[in-house]
């Protein structure tokens, strides 16, 4: 099984990448966020890979970081996601974003991807929000706590998840925290109320 690529970039297109080694060109599927990430053709690239074995077909899925490749593996779980529509969801959310968007059961975030509609993107939190806790969220682009609050419109959870950020919380942590409390005491619940349960509960 490959599981790295290091060579040279050859081509990119759309979806798609193909990375020369040694000689050897290796044609290998991407989201649009790794394809942005690998520079101009020519230049040395490394990609973190996925091979996926099928009866008529070997296919490779890179990734810029193992993170990225992480949480395709993750989503990939799911009923009817394959590769194709998890490298979707990749596309338009990096990991943070996914594991922030699943805490505060952010279907409308999710569903912006291609070929994801609304009961697989409520499917994919379901089945997700008891296992996306187990994926760390390494260096990346970082993710503004206004994206991670872009679902809930009420200003006490915004005011409580930048207090959590300005205490040093990854937007991911905080995105959880507060979605724990708030699952906890309410919709209506205050800014004062939600930080105080958000803490104890990240405290645990």
């Amino acid at each position: 099984m490959i599981a790295r690529l290091s060579g040279v970039l050859v081509s990119a297109g759309a979806d798609a990448a193909v990375i020369d080694v040694n000689g050897v060109g290796y044609l290998i599927s991407a989201s649009a966020r790794t394809l942005s990430a690998l520079g101009p053709m020519g230049s040395p690239v490394v990609a973190h890979v996925e091979t996926q074995v099928r009866e008529d077909a070997i296919q490779l899925f890179g990734f810029a970081s193992e993170d990225e490749r992480d949480w395709f593996r993750l989503l990939t779980t799911v009923q009817g996601v394959g590769g194709r529509v998890a490298l979707a969801i990749l596309s338009v959310l990096p990991p943070a974003d996914i594991q922030a968007a699943i805490a505060m059961r952010d279907t409308a975030s999710v569903a912006r991807a291609n070929g994801v509609g609304p009961k697989l993107a409520a499917r994919i939190v379901n089945e997700l929000k008891d296992k996306a806790g187990t994926l760390g969220v390494g260096a990346g682009p970082s993710v503004s706590v206004q994206a991670v609050a872009a679902s809930p419109a009420d200003s006490a959870v915004r005011d409580a998840l930048s207090a959590l950020a300005n205490l040093g919380f990854r937007p991911a942590e905080a995105g959880r925290a507060v979605a724990e409390a708030q699952a906890e005491l309410g919709p209506e619940a205050g800014f004062g109320d939600l930080v105080r349960v958000a803490l104890k509960k990240s405290a645990r």
